[in-house]
């Protein structure tokens, strides 16, 4: 198994970039962990709410705007992953230059674009 991801911002809407990462990232045989606002599921994953407690998160890759990322500021950091992928429109400099005093590697990317040319 490839390493985990959390996908932050994941909805059951398949127009939304965050279930389609979610369902490419399956596809390539990524263990994923989803967190979004309603629960319900993608491709038997759950969508959980809340602050779930999780383990061994490599990498968190971020679908919801820099305003609602606040919250998740600490919640992300205590997660400890190795990176964070800032998808387009999620990019956040202030969190960003947090993360790296705090070890973890801030990415600005696109997950869909990492995955399609096998740089993820």
């Amino acid at each position: 198994m490839k390493s985990k991801t959390l996908v932050v911002g994941a909805s059951e809407n398949p127009e939304r970039y965050a279930n389609k990462a979610a369902n490419r990232l399956v596809q390539q045989g990524h263990e994923i962990e989803l967190l979004g606002l309603r629960s319900g599921t993608i491709r038997n994953h759950p969508i959980q709410t809340g602050r779930p407690e999780l383990n061994d998160i490599d990498t968190v890759t971020l679908y919801v705007s820099p305003k609602n990322q606040t919250g998740l500021y600490d919640y992300i950091k205590e997660l400890k992953p190795r990176r964070v992928i800032f998808n387009p429109g999620t990019e956040n400099p202030a969190f960003e230059k947090d993360l790296e005093q705090n070890g973890i590697e801030p990415i600005e990317a696109c997950t869909l674009v990492m995955l399609a040319i096998g740089q993820y």
